[in-house]
C-alpha cells in the first residue's frame, strides 16, 4: 500500500559473504519495489535492476530465480511493513476517526515520493500477473479491509463514525476511494489533490461535511 521502503545499503569491503548476500537481496528488493510503484510490474525487467545496481543478471537470478518469485517477495515485505504501520496506528491512536486519518496518511507519504501503492499498481495489472502474485495481492487488500472494518465497527459503537450499510461494505468503499484518489492525484502530480479527496471522504464518515 503506502509504506516507504527501508533502503538497503551496499556491504563494504571486509564484511562477510552472508552480509554481502543479504545486502544485495535487500537492494534488489528496494529497486524492484520502486520500479513497480512507478512503472508497474510489467514495466521493468531484470536488466533494468541489474543496470541500476551494477550487478550481473546472473547474480540477480541467484537471489530471485524468477520474476514471479521476486514479485511475491516484494508483496511479502511490503505487507509486513504495512502491518507494522497499522500496529503503530493502533498503539498510538485511540479514536477511530484519527486511526482512519493515519491510514490515509500512509498513502500520502508514498505519493510524496512520486510512487503509487505497490499492491494498487499490481491490482491494475491483475489479469497479466502470475497466479501466486494475484493471490498475494488479494490477501493484502483483504487484510486492509479487515483492519478498516474493525476501526469502523469501533467508531460506530462509540458514536464517532456514522455510515450507512455494513462496516465491511464501508471498508471496501474507503479502500477503493483512497486507491482511486491516489491514482488521479498522481496523474496530476498533486499530493494536495489526494489529501483533499481523502479528507472529504473521512469527514463524511465522521458526519462533519
Amino acid at each position: 500500500m503506502a509504506v516507504s521502503a527501508q533502503t538497503g545499503t551496499a556491504a563494504s569491503h571486509g564484511q562477510g559473504t552472508s552480509r554481502r548476500t543479504g545486502d544485495t537481496r535487500t537492494r534488489v528488493l528496494d529497486v524492484a519495489e520502486r520500479l513497480v510503484q512507478v512503472r508497474g510490474f510489467n514495466g521493468f525487467s531484470y536488466a533494468d535492476i541489474a543496470a541500476e545496481l551494477a550487478i550481473t543478471k546472473a547474480s540477480l537470478h541467484h537471489h530471485f530465480p524468477s520474476k514471479a518469485g521476486l514479485g511475491e517477495a516484494l508483496i511479502a515485505r511490503y505487507a509486513e511493513r504495512f502491518a507494522d504501520a497499522l500496529a503503530t496506528i493502533d498503539a498510538d491512536t485511540t479514536a477511530a476517526p484519527a486511526k482512519l486519518e493515519g491510514y490515509a496518511g500512509l498513502y500520502a507519504d508514498v505519493l510524496r515520493e512520486g510512487r503509487m501503492c505497490l499492491c494498487g499498481m499490481l491490482a491494475a495489472e491483475y489479469e497479466t500477473l502470475p497466479t501466486p502474485i494475484r493471490r498475494a495481492v488479494v490477501a493484502f487488500l483483504d487484510d486492509n479491509e479487515d483492519w478498516l472494518e474493525r476501526v469502523l465497527k469501533q467508531g460506530r459503537e462509540d458514536g464517532s463514525l456514522r455510515f450507512k450499510g455494513t462496516a465491511k461494505e464501508t471498508a471496501r468503499g474507503i479502500l477503493s476511494g483512497l486507491e482511486g484518489t491516489m491514482l488521479v492525484a498522481r496523474s496530476h502530480g498533486e499530493v494536495e489533490r489526494f489529501q483533499t479527496g481523502a479528507a472529504l471522504l473521512l469527514r463524511g464518515l465522521a458526519g462533519t461535511v
